[in-house]
């Protein structure tokens, strides 16, 4: 097995869980049910497998994970992925920040804006619009209780609506969530 990843990396990761993930082979109907559709409709991951284990819990995350990210209109795509890009880098979700850092490349070009968070952290220098976004994410993850008008306003003066906004919350929210269950679950490797 690989060893370990603990620094942030643009590499192509595995997570590797602690907990046994279910057999598909030997799927309850409510586990098979759950996993019917995938967050990123590919491949069913580990880290799924493991969360079947309450195939309740399941079968409401994975619709409000499609909403969250995937919906039409409000916040971009770019904007959602760099939300949940900031939550993972101040949890420290070494497999999250991949992925999103990625996608968010992928989706917006713009592989210096990834760059610049992943050479100087929570302290990086982005263009005023990703800058707004990322700390408010960083903001809402490491200081909830302190988010307020000043972030509202800050973001509004980026030109975000109120359903941008929303979006921007939720992208951030559930990747705190899903950092803290992937830290907690289990541990990201570097693929075989």
């Amino acid at each position: 097995m690989s060893q370990a990843v603990h620094e942030f990396t643009l590499d192509a990761l595995d997570w590797h869980p602690y907990v046994k993930p279910i057999d598909l082979t030997e799927a309850t109907p409510a586990q098979l049910t759950a996993l019917n559709v995938t967050p990123s409709n590919t491949k069913v991951s580990a880290y799924v497998l493991v969360l079947a284990n309450d195939a309740e819990i399941l079968n409401e995350r994975t619709p409000l994970f499609n909403d969250i990210m995937y919906s039409e209109g409000g916040l971009s795509r770019g904007g959602r992925e760099i939300g949940a890009l900031a939550a993972s880098f101040v949890n420290k979700c070494i497999y999250c920040a991949a992925v999103h850092a990625n996608r968010y490349i992928q989706i917006e070009k713009r592989p210096e804006v990834v760059g610049e968070i992943y050479e100087k952290g929570l302290d990086a220098d982005l263009p005023e619009f990703e800058q707004a976004l990322f700390n408010f994410g960083v903001d809402m993850t490491a200081h909830p209780d302190d988010v307020g008008v000043y972030q509202f306003y800050h973001l509004r003066e980026h030109g975000l609506d109120d359903l941008e906004i929303l979006d921007l919350i939720h992208s951030v929210a559930i990747f705190g969530w899903a950092n803290r269950l992937m830290h907690t679950l289990g541990e990201s490797h570097r693929k075989d």
